[in-house]
């Protein structure tokens, strides 16, 4: 029998029980950080090989990514999805709504020791000055967009979001806006943050919204 393994996020081996969820988590971040280009054929076979895995697994994966929209079957094998404008507007309206309301709940339900981590991890990300603000964006983005939505204390929104807000914003996009497009962006966290501390529960919810709403409008204009 084929000896599956695959090397975890730890750096352990992932054992067989978390193999296909494994493979699935990695498949995912390449399509997210465009490792695999929108439009980019996907063959399981050579997946399998670069991930020391079974097609078993990979093909597992695939399915996942495509029932999530991010991968479409094509001529018995795989490509990348690429989303419309009008797709991409329809994600970042579903996250306006429950990002926003992470930021509410974050800002009414937040525990002490939550909201101590979000406001470290803010100033971590803007004290680094050691990344100019677009290489700073796309890494603190992440971390702090999970800060809140981990002070928000609800799984099931936890879950909903994490399955729209990765779609786009990944390095490459962030390498088409300019500095002062980063900046404002980062910026905006400031707002959200604040608010949020201040237990502002509709301010950390307005400013949520704006700052997603600025984003779909930076990336629209990258991509027409």
């Amino acid at each position: 029998m084929e000896e599956e393994a695959i090397v975890s996020s730890s750096g352990g081996v992932a054992d067989s029980t978390t193999l296909s969820d494994e493979v699935y988590r990695r498949l995912r971040l390449a399509i997210v950080k465009g490792e695999h280009r929108p439009n980019a054929r996907l063959v399981e076979a050579e997946l399998a090989e670069q991930l020391s895995v079974s097609r078993t697994p990979v093909r597992d994966g695939l399915i996942r990514l495509a029932g999530e929209g991010l991968v479409l079957s094509r001529r018995r094998g795989w490509v990348v999805r690429e989303h419309t404008a009008d797709e991409i507007a329809e994600i970042y309206g579903v996250r306006v709504a429950l990002e926003g309301y992470a930021a509410r709940l974050a800002a009414t339900l937040g525990d002490d020791a939550a909201l101590a981590h979000l406001e470290c991890v803010h100033l971590r990300g803007a004290d680094d000055a050691t990344q100019d603000a677009r290489d700073r964006l796309v890494d603190h983005n992440t971390d702090l967009h999970a800060a809140i939505v981990d002070a928000a204390g609800n799984q099931r929104l936890k879950v909903m979001i994490n399955q729209s807000c990765e779609y786009f914003f990944n390095h490459q996009i962030a390498v088409l806006y300019s500095n002062e497009e980063a900046a404002q962006s980062l910026a905006g966290h400031d707002s959200v943050v604040h608010a949020i501390l201040d237990r502002d529960s509709d301010g950390a919810e307005t400013a949520m919204r704006a700052h997603v709403a600025e984003a779909l409008a930076v990336i629209l204009s990258k991509i027409r």
